[in-house]
């Protein structure tokens, strides 16, 4: 029996540490459309890249290991702007310290290929960074985050979501929440629409997996069954896998309500594959690592209905304005997705403030104040951004930032406290469009 949409959106009731919900309002606009706002910043931004040799003596070294290549590639322009506009801001309030930042940019690959983060964590760690921002997958970080914690480099992902990072180490930070808030959230959505068998098509992933155990305890905790690709039954898929007909044939034989495609790239070719066999794409559920802009991918109206779930609060439209701003200004291209975006900034922007707090820009220093910045001890004057945030840290004040992403401080696994959860419908012309938000709060 699927309990009633009502009680499913207004508590969670499975996924390790979710305890609380609560819908926010409903906006237009998708996390694919650009924004045309007019409160894009007047004056013009740099990149602000680190010059060659650039080190902690005189700048806040960023370093970025974010998806330039791999199946993850789209989501570098939303981190690459919101890293590169924290930056801007940083050094618009007259820097750290009076050291100005600067952005080591490097690429993270995907898990395809993992030599691709070997190799940038490593020219990261040579240039002994202040703060390395990344991954976005988190099997990359998997890859990476014991080379960064050997070198005393904090790393903080804006996008990173496995439950096998929650406090791995005291180096390791998120501004993503963890994937039981999102398994939740999308177990819920699933079963608040009113269906009750589900099936998965998951890859073989620490990502996918993951989230498919947490949606997984969702969906059966709210009355629903797992027809094809639960836990324990050997049906996931392999990374980079091209070709889903016998996958499809599988789940679609369980005659399920709902599927849902816990992928990255691989969706592209899972997607044509379950509209030829006439699967209702309405009943299609998609996460973080797939909820995209599909436009120039499949014939307009073939996703038309289908949802998706993305963590982080919705962005403002003077917040859009100046990440399209920046990213016209500094790649000469325009921005037409936010995802992660808001997290990339706060993580940036944290690490700034941390670095004040230290009075100091090696990262060492830096790891030990961010939970304090970030207004763990639940005493700090909340503020909004670097400028607001600087004058009271230099004071002496206890802060707590309060950020773009909305989430809440650093808990005792160096991730947020409380997060959103953004709920999204596919248009007609396959873009994700933003509905409403869920935020839960973890513990543990």
């Amino acid at each position: 029996m699927i309990k009633s949409k009502h009680a499913l959106r207004t508590a969670i009731v499975a996924g390790a540490g979710v305890i609380a919900v609560m819908l926010s309002g409903c906006a237009s606009g998708g996390g694919s459309t650009a924004t045309t706002t007019s409160a894009a910043a007047a004056s013009s931004y740099t990149d602000a890249a680190c010059a060659s040799g650039a080190s902690t003596d005189k700048s806040l070294v960023v370093g970025s290991i974010l998806p330039i290549t791999g199946s993850l590639a789209y989501l570098n322009p939303p981190e690459l702007a919101g890293v590169g506009l924290a930056v801007s801001d940083i050094n618009a309030a007259g820097g750290v310290g009076g050291k100005d930042a600067c952005v080591l940019a490097t690429d993270s690959g995907d898990s395809t290929d993992l030599t691709i983060s070997t190799a940038s964590a490593q020219k990261l760690i040579a240039a002994k960074v202040s703060v390395a921002i990344g991954a976005a997958s988190s099997s990359v970080s998997l890859n990476v985050v014991d080379s960064f914690a050997s070198a005393k480099i904090v790393q903080i992902s804006p996008a990173n979501t496995s439950a096998k990072l929650s406090g791995y180490g005291p180096f390791y930070f998120r501004t993503a929440p963890p994937d039981s808030v999102q398994g939740s959230a999308l177990g819920q959505l699933i079963t608040g629409d009113g269906n009750a068998k589900v099936a998965f098509l998951v890859f073989n992933d620490s990502y996918g997996t993951g989230l498919r155990d947490f949606t997984q305890a969702s969906v059966e905790a709210s009355g629903g069954t797992i027809v094809y690709g639960g836990k324990g039954n050997g049906q996931e898929f392999p990374p980079g896998q091209t070709t889903f007909s016998s996958e499809v044939t599988a789940a679609k034989a369980t005659n399920p309500d709902a599927i849902v495609i816990l992928a990255f790239d691989e969706t592209k070719s899972i997607i044509p594959e379950l509209k030829a066999q006439g699967v209702d794409l309405s009943k299609v559920y998609l996460s973080d690592g797939n909820t995209a802009d599909y436009s120039k991918d499949f014939e307009a109206g073939t996703l038309t209905s289908a949802q998706g779930t993305i963590p982080g609060a919705y962005p403002a439209d003077d917040f859009k304005a100046k990440l399209v701003s920046w990213y016209k200004d500094t790649q000469n291209a325009a921005l037409g997705d936010f995802s992660y975006a808001p997290e990339a900034y706060d993580a940036t922007t944290l690490s700034a403030l941390a670095a004040l707090k230290a009075k100091s820009t090696v990262s060492a220093d830096i790891q030990a104040q961010l939970a304090a910045v970030s207004g763990a001890s639940g005493k700090g004057t909340k503020c909004k951004s670097y400028a607001e945030c600087a004058p009271l840290v230099t004071a002496g004040t206890d802060i707590q930032y309060v950020g773009q992403s909305g989430v809440g401080p650093f808990n005792s696994h160096n991730e947020p406290s409380s997060a959103f959860i953004g709920i999204y419908k596919f248009d007609k012309d396959n873009k994700p469009v933003w509905q409403s938000a869920i935020e839960g709060q973890t513990s543990y």
